[in-house]
C-alpha cells in the first residue's frame, strides 16, 4: 500500500470527508485529493509535503513519523545513496596519486609576500609624511592690525542615519495556517499557527513568508495592517523589506 492509499484508507476509516479534513487542517481539498492519489508534486517541495503529513496525521489517527518515513522512501527528491551523500561532503574521495610539491610554489608565495610588504611600507611612509607636513601661516605686516576674532562655532546639523528594519506581526483571526518565516535569510519559524494565536518578528533587512491559508490571517508590516494576501486555502509567498 503506497502513501496515498494509506491516507485515503485512514480518512475513510475515520469517517471524515475531504471538505471536513480540509477545514480542520487548512490544506485545500484539491491538494488532499492529489495526495490520496499518491501525487505530491504540487505540495511545494519536500519541506511542505512533510509539513502537510504531520498536520494530517493526528486528524486521521496515524503516526506522523511513519508517514514522513514513507514519503521519504517513495517521493523525496533528497533521498540519495549514502555514497553520493558522502562524496558530496568530501567524506569519500577517489584516491589519487600523491604529487610532490614543486619548489616553485613556495618561492612564488614568498615573492608575493615580499611585494605586499614593500607596497605597505611605501604607503605607510607616504601617510606619515603627509600628516607631518603643515602650512606656515603668514603674519600681517601691519603691527597696528588687530587680530581677527575667532569664529564662533555653529552647532553641527544632526547626521544620524535613520534606523532601518522590518517588523511583521501575524494573527490567525479567521482560521489556521501553515507558516514559514525567514528573517534576514534565516528560517526562524516553520509550522502551524492556530486560530487566535499571534506571532511577531523583527528583521534588519527583510522578512520572507509562506502562508497556506492567507485569508485566515491578519498581517501587519511596520505597523500597517495589510489587505488579505490571498484566499481561503491558497498558498502565497511574500518578501517585505
Amino acid at each position: 500500500m503506497n502513501l496515498g492509499e494509506v491516507l485515503s484508507t485512514a480518512r475513510a476509516a475515520a469517517g471524515i470527508s475531504l471538505d471536513d479534513l480540509a477545514a480542520i487542517t487548512s490544506v485545500r481539498a484539491g491538494l488532499l485529493i492529489e495526495m490520496e492519489r499518491n501525487n505530491f508534486s504540487n505540495c511545494g517541495g519536500d519541506i511542505y509535503a512533510r509539513g502537510h503529513l504531520r498536520n494530517l496525521a493526528p486528524k486521521l489517527g496515524l503516526d506522523a513519523a511513519q508517514l514522513v518515513e514513507l514519503y521519504n522512501a517513495e517521493h523525496s527528491v533528497e533521498s540519495r545513496s549514502i555514497n553520493e551523500l558522502l562524496a558530496e561532503n568530501s567524506v569519500t574521495r577517489v584516491p589519487q596519486e600523491k604529487k610532490s610539491l614543486s619548489w616553485k610554489v613556495p618561492a612564488a608565495f614568498s615573492l608575493v609576500i615580499l611585494l605586499v610588504l614593500g607596497i605597505a611600507q611605501i604607503v605607510y611612509s607616504n601617510i606619515n609624511s603627509s600628516n607631518t607636513t603643515t602650512a606656515t601661516p603668514i603674519e600681517s605686516a601691519s603691527p597696528s592690525a588687530s587680530p581677527s576674532p575667532e569664529p564662533t562655532p555653529s552647532s553641527a546639523a544632526s547626521d544620524t542615519p535613520a534606523t532601518g528594519g522590518v517588523t511583521l506581526s501575524i494573527t490567525a483571526s479567521r482560521g489556521n495556517s501553515l507558516i514559514d518565516i525567514v528573517v534576514d535569510g534565516q528560517h526562524v519559524d516553520k509550522g502551524s499557527i492556530f486560530q487566535g494565536e499571534s506571532k511577531s518578528f523583527e528583521a534588519t533587512t527583510s522578512i520572507s513568508v509562506f502562508f497556506s491559508n492567507p485569508a485566515g490571517l491578519d498581517v501587519t508590516v511596520n505597523g500597517e495592517l495589510l489587505e488579505p494576501l490571498g484566499g481561503q486555502n491558497e498558498e502565497v509567498r511574500r518578501t517585505f523589506r
